[in-house]
């Protein structure tokens, strides 16, 4: 194969490109008035995602939800128990306490009011903040259907990754070129009317060729409607549903661990729109919630959908369904949209003062029957045939220092799923989780997705128990524990086995600087070498980090170490050192980050992340020996326009190539340019 020189001195590239960014967005906001529309959560965001050791779907999910949030805030004088519930740093006696504290004493005059809410502690407090506004009541006026369309905003969002180098699939073997990009468009009116829809191409894709004559390879859209009466929602398009604690039905997320310790694993309720760019977990179609009668509402939804599925030779079956969402190659185009799903469901829930009660049932049909190679043990239980049907019933009791809530499903054989929570708190200083589940290893749901370790509602058994207490007025212990038993083999575990996870943390807070302090603790097994009995995998993991500065402040820095120590048969180590700098200028926003990263392979690696352009969450794991910079600028133009461009690469010292196969890059480094346009209007 003839190979294309990559572009010559990539840290000089990258030099140029960072002073691009900088002078660029520079002489832009010479004219430019004071910027807005801050994500002032994403901090707290990242650390959460970092105490898990993020690089998931789940949180990208999550990160897209939340920014539809922040862009349609709650009105929190308006909301109800469910349009609470949707935020997911919430715990079921904070929502509680919020409702309560609205119907004592009338809507809020301001988000101000939130500090007379004893339990919300100053993180919540922030939090909501960012995600509601304190409106009108219920009471007021409904606009006229003219008038909802004329109120409306509109915002188009524009947005290009053009990477520096070329990979061995971009000389010979995708279809496309390999910048990628992707539309995303929303008009909002409101909590009334909503609607998006968002077009995306990954790097590598053909455009208007091959596979997608229609020009993008992924389209999204919805339209969602609030009504006064008695139907109170309809979505058409794309929608994710959740109810319960995910057991039947749960096409949205699930966060980690950490954050299971305020809100005791549930997952955001309800029918809610989206335009996603992940291909891994939706629906399509149409959902409404219907009300019945005081505290009694009925959620239907119906669904048709594509999926990517690898098929199997002999008859055409489905051998395994694949959620990546990449056609860049003849053999994932042929995998495109070749298999379908009908889904149809509902929810019937019923609140009474502290107690609620709820059924949800889902049917889903495959127009090709799901057949995966069982000649692995492990896979002898995984859901199989053309039909599935799943009921469960769920339960909740809330009050200002106990609550409850749990989940029991049945699958079409009767195999049983369940997971039941408890929280107790001790005033606002000392509180507790406690969940357990168990997930039979024959039960089949193919939308469900519950709290778990294995990552699958099925084959496991856990426990898990969690505190948090304030020791001090500035300093938060956090600490949970999980043990879980997985009665059938797993992947590369050919016998019953174990896995426990456990972390300690501790934040002590200044009015102007933070200092995190991290443990955490996994214990796995695997098969050893002649698959004779099983071996412990010890991983540890500890961080700490000191943050200078607020979310307000001009200057922010955040100097952080982090430290691996996998071991089994021998010990794998990993180290990685970084610093992140934010400038908040009145007319400019300027972040950098360094990160420099030991570690002996990838055992021992390490998750970063770090700040990218809107409605793009960006972590990564890293391994060998390297240095990751990136440099970001935004500048609001006038009232209207937002310019985001960011230079980002990574330099290995310990290769002379980058990943294998297509995806081989004949450098030891790599440089990615992001440039995004918004448009309000």
């Amino acid at each position: 194969m003839n190979h294309i020189p990559l572009p010559p001195t990539p840290r000089g590239l990258f030099r140029r490109a960072a002073r691009l960014v900088a002078v660029c967005l520079l002489a832009l906001a010479a004219a430019a008035p004071a910027h807005g529309g801050d994500r002032r959560w994403e901090p707290y965001f990242d650390d959460l995602a970092a105490m898990d050791d993020a690089s998931g779907t789940d949180w990208a999910e999550a990160y897209d939800m939340l920014c539809e949030l922040e862009d349609n805030p709650v009105n929190i004088n308006a909301a109800t128990r469910e349009e609470l519930e949707r935020l997911p740093f919430l715990s079921d006696a904070q929502v509680s306490d919020i409702l309560e504290y609205i119907c004592r004493h009338g809507p809020m005059a301001s988000p101000a009011e939130l500090q007379l809410i004893t339990s919300l502690d100053y993180t919540r407090r922030h939090l909501l903040q960012c995600f509601t506004v304190a409106g009108p009541g219920p009471e007021g006026a409904r606009p006229t259907a003219a008038e909802t369309l004329r109120r409306g905003r509109h915002e188009l969002v524009a947005t290009l990754r053009a990477p520096l180098y070329d990979r061995a699939g971009d000389r010979n073997g995708y279809l496309g070129y390999k910048y990628k990009h992707w539309l995303r468009y929303t008009f909002t009116s409101g909590d009334i009317l909503r609607a998006g829809f968002a077009a995306s191409q990954d790097g590598g894709e053909p455009f208007f060729a091959a596979g997608n004559t229609l020009g993008y390879d992924f389209y999204s859209f919805y339209i969602s409607l609030n009504l006064p009466g008695r139907l109170e929602s309809v979505i058409l398009g794309r929608y994710t549903a959740s109810f319960g604690m995910g057991l039947v039905t749960n096409t949205g997320f699930s966060l980690g661990k950490l954050s299971a310790l305020s809100t005791l694993g549930r997952t955001p309720a309800g029918l809610r729109p989206t335009a996603s760019r992940s291909t891994a977990s939706y629906l399509q179609g149409a959902a409404a919630r219907v009300r019945l009668g005081r505290g009694m509402r009925l959620s239907l939804f119906a669904s048709w959908r594509p999926h990517d599925a690898t098929l199997n030779k002999d008859d055409g079956s489905a051998a395994t369904i694949v959620t990546s969402g990449y056609h860049r190659t003849p053999a994932e185009m042929a995998k495109k949209n070749n298999t379908h799903s009908a889904t149809a469901g509902a929810n019937l829930s019923l609140a009474a003062g502290a107690f609620r009660i709820g059924a949800t049932a889902a049917y889903t049909h495959y127009d090709r029957p799901l057949r995966p190679n069982t000649a692995a043990p492990y896979r002898r239980h995984y859901p199989s045939g053309s039909d599935f049907a799943n009921a469960g019933v769920d339960y909740s009791y809330t009050s200002h220092s106990f609550s409850l809530r749990g989940e029991t499903a049945i699958d079409r054989s009767g195999n049983v799923a369940t997971v039941n929570s408890a929280t107790a708190s001790l005033g606002s200083r000392f509180g507790m989780a406690v969940i357990h589940r168990f997930y039979s290893c024959r039960y089949e749901a193919v939308l469900a997705d519950a709290f778990s370790e294995g990552g699958r509602v099925q084959n496991e058994h856990g426990a898990y128990l969690g505190l948090w207490w304030q020791a001090a007025r500035r300093l938060r212990l956090t600490a949970y524990a999980d043990y879980a038993r997985f009665a059938w083999p797993r992947y590369r575990i050919s016998r019953p086995s174990a896995a426990l996870d456990g972390m300690l943390t501790a934040a002590y807070t200044a009015p102007a600087w933070r200092i995190d302090a991290r443990y955490r603790l996994r214990r796995r097994q695997r098969d050893n070498a002649d698959k004779t009995a099983l071996t412990d995998i010890t991983d540890h993991r500890l961080r700490l980090a000191l943050t200078a500065g607020t979310d307000e402040s001009r200057w922010q820095l955040r100097t952080q170490a982090d430290a691996s120590a996998a071991r089994s048969a021998e010990t794998s180590r990993g180290l990685m050192l970084s610093q992140s700098a934010t400038l908040r200028l009145r007319r400019l926003q300027l972040y950098a980050m360094a990160a420099w990263f030991a570690t002996d392979d990838y055992d021992s690696r390490l998750y970063a992340t770090e700040r990218g352009p809107l409605y793009s969450f960006q972590s990564a794991a890293f391994y060998g020996r390297g240095l990751r910079l990136a440099l970001m600028a935004r500048a609001d133009l006038g009232r209207s326009l937002m310019l985001l461009l960011k230079a980002g690469t990574t330099k290995y010292f310990d290769r002379s190539a980058i990943g294998s196969g297509h995806r081989l890059i004949d450098s030891s480094a790599m440089t990615d340019i992001d440039a995004q346009l918004r448009w309000r209007f």
